[in-house]
C-alpha cells in the first residue's frame, strides 16, 4: 500500500465515492445496492477510516492494543495493509468490546463498550461507504449523529415549530433504547438498501460480537453496540421507520423533532398530543421498544409555568414586553441538570489538591476550552446569560478557593481581589460578555 500520499488525498476520495453513492440512492428511492463490499477495503477508504478513527482517540479495547502503540511501535501502514488483506481474503472477525460503566447522575451506571482498533477502523469504513446511502433516506425532523446535523439544528427547529403556535409538547424518553433494539428488524431495514451480502453478513458479526466485563464474556441478543462507530447510524436506522410513517401519515398532528433516541413531538392541541402518545406507542410496538413513562411528559407551553428539558437546555415561555403588548416568547437556556454537570467539571479541574503546585496560568488554561465550549453551546439565546452568569460566578469562586488553598490561607473562603485579578491577566475566559 502506499502510504506516502497526503492524508488529504483519502479525505478527497472519501468524499468523491460519498458524493457519488449518495447521488445513485436519491436518484433512485427504491433501488438496492449489491456492490459495496469491495468500497471497503479500498487503500483510500482504509486511510480516511483510520484517520478519523485516530483523531477520535480513545482507549484500546479487549486486545489492549492502542493508537499509540500502532503509531509508535507496530506502524500505521502495516497495521492498515493488514486489516486489508483481512478484508479481503474474508479471515476479518471482530473481537467482543471491553465493557466499562461510568456514573449517571442519578446514581445508575451507564454501559459503554470499547471495541478494538482494528474494529473500529472496518466499521468507520463501512460507515463511509454505507451512510450517504441512507442519508438520503433520513428525515428532516432527524438531527443526532448526520454529517451537518447538530444539537442547535434540533433546537431552531423546536422554535421555529413553536412559533407556529404550538402549545402542547410530548416529551419522550425511551426505555433502554440502544439495549432493546432488535437484531433482526434492525437487519431488515438496512436490507431495504443494500443486499451485499458480505456487508449484511459484517453488520451481524458486530451485533453478536459480544462484550467483555472484569474478564467474562457476554453474548448480545440485543441491543446496537453501544461506544462502536457503527452504532449511531444503525440507530437512526431503526428510529427511522418512525420518522418515515410520521412524515407519511402523522404531520397534521404534530411536528416531531428527534436527536437519536431524544424526541420531542409538537401539538397545537391537546387532543393532537394524545392522538400523537397512541401512535408513538403504535409505532414503538412494532419496532419492539417502549415508552419510559416515569420519564416522559405532556407539557402545556400556554405561560411560564411549565417548560421541558431537551439536549441539555430549558424550554419555556417568558413574558416580554413587544411593542407595550406582554407576549409569552420561548426561551432557551441551561437545564438545571446541565448547570450541575458545569459546575462539577469545573470542580474536576480545580479541587484535586496535588493540583495546588499549578499555576494560575494553568489552571485557567485547563479551564478555557471547557468555558469556550459551553458558551458556543448555550450561548444560542441571549435569555441564557441570565443562568450562564451563575457559572462565571461559580468558577471565580472555586479559583479563589484555589488560590486561598495555595497560599495556605487560614480562611480558605474569604474574598480574595488579587486571584480575580491573575486569574484575569492569566486569560480566563468568560461565559458572558
Amino acid at each position: 500500500m502506499n502510504a506516502v500520499k497526503p492524508a488529504n488525498y483519502a479525505k478527497v476520495k472519501a468524499q468523491e465515492l460519498q458524493g457519488k453513492l449518495y447521488l445513485a440512492a436519491k436518484e433512485n428511492p427504491k433501488r438496492r445496492f449489491h456492490a459495496l463490499y469491495d468500497k471497503i477495503y479500498r487503500e483510500d477508504i482504509l486511510w480516511e477510516a483510520w484517520r478519523r478513527v485516530k483523531s477520535n482517540k480513545g482507549s484500546g479495547g479487549v486486545d489492549g492494543i492502542t493508537i499509540e502503540h500502532i503509531e509508535e511501535v507496530y506502524g500505521a501502514e502495516r497495521f492498515v495493509a493488514e486489516i486489508r488483506e483481512k478484508l479481503i481474503s474474508g479471515t476479518y472477525h471482530p473481537l467482543p468490546a471491553r465493557r466499562i460503566e461510568i456514573p449517571k447522575p442519578d446514581g445508575k451506571l451507564r454501559p459503554l463498550g470499547i471495541p478494538p482498533i482494528i474494529d473500529r477502523v472496518v466499521q468507520m469504513a463501512t460507515k463511509i461507504v454505507i451512510e450517504p446511502i441512507f442519508e438520503t433516506d433520513f428525515k428532516n425532523c432527524s438531527y443526532g449523529f448526520r454529517p451537518k446535523r447538530s444539537q442547535h439544528g434540533a433546537i431552531r427547529h423546536i422554535r421555529r415549530e413553536i412559533r407556529k403556535g404550538v402549545c402542547w409538547v410530548v416529551d419522550i424518553d425511551i426505555k433502554g433504547y440502544f439495549d432493546n433494539i432488535q437484531h433482526e428488524k434492525l437487519m431488515k431495514l438496512v436490507e431495504q438498501r443494500i443486499n451485499d451480502r458480505r456487508i449484511l453478513k459484517l453488520l451481524w458479526k458486530w451485533l453478536k460480537a459480544g462484550f467483555v466485563k472484569e474478564d467474562q464474556f457476554y453474548e448480545t441478543e440485543l441491543g446496537s453496540p453501544q461506544g462502536s462507530v457503527i452504532s449511531p447510524l444503525l440507530s437512526n436506522i431503526y428510529l427511522n421507520y418512525l420518522d418515515t410513517i410520521w412524515e407519511n401519515k402523522f404531520t397534521e398532528i404534530g411536528a416531531i423533532v428527534r436527536y437519536a433516541d431524544d424526541l420531542v413531538i409538537l401539538c397545537k392541541t391537546k387532543e393532537q398530543a394524545m392522538k400523537s402518545i397512541d401512535v408513538l406507542k403504535a409505532v414503538f410496538s412494532k419496532l419492539e421498544i417502549q415508552i419510559n413513562t416515569s420519564k416522559s411528559k405532556l407539557i402545556n407551553l400556554w405561560d411560564d409555568k411549565i417548560g421541558f428539558d431537551f439536549l441539555g437546555m430549558h424550554h419555556r415561555k417568558i413574558p416580554k414586553q413587544v411593542k407595550g403588548i406582554e407576549r409569552y416568547i420561548l426561551r432557551s437556556y441551561p437545564s438545571k441538570k446541565a448547570m450541575k454537570k458545569m459546575k462539577e467539571k469545573v470542580k474536576e479541574v480545580t479541587e484535586p489538591r496535588n493540583r495546588l503546585f499549578w499555576t494560575m496560568n494553568k489552571m485557567v488554561e485547563e479551564l478555557n476550552p471547557k468555558i469556550q465550549g459551553w458558551r458556543n453551546y448555550y450561548g444560542l439565546d441571549s435569555f441564557a446569560d441570565l443562568f450562564l452568569n451563575k457559572i462565571d460566578w461559580y468558577i471565580r469562586k472555586r479559583l479563589m478557593l484555589f488560590w486561598n488553598k495555595k497560599r495556605n490561607r487560614r480562611k480558605k473562603h474569604s474574598n480574595s481581589r488579587l486571584a480575580g485579578i491573575v486569574a484575569q491577566y492569566s486569560g480566563l475566559k468568560k461565559l458572558v460578555g
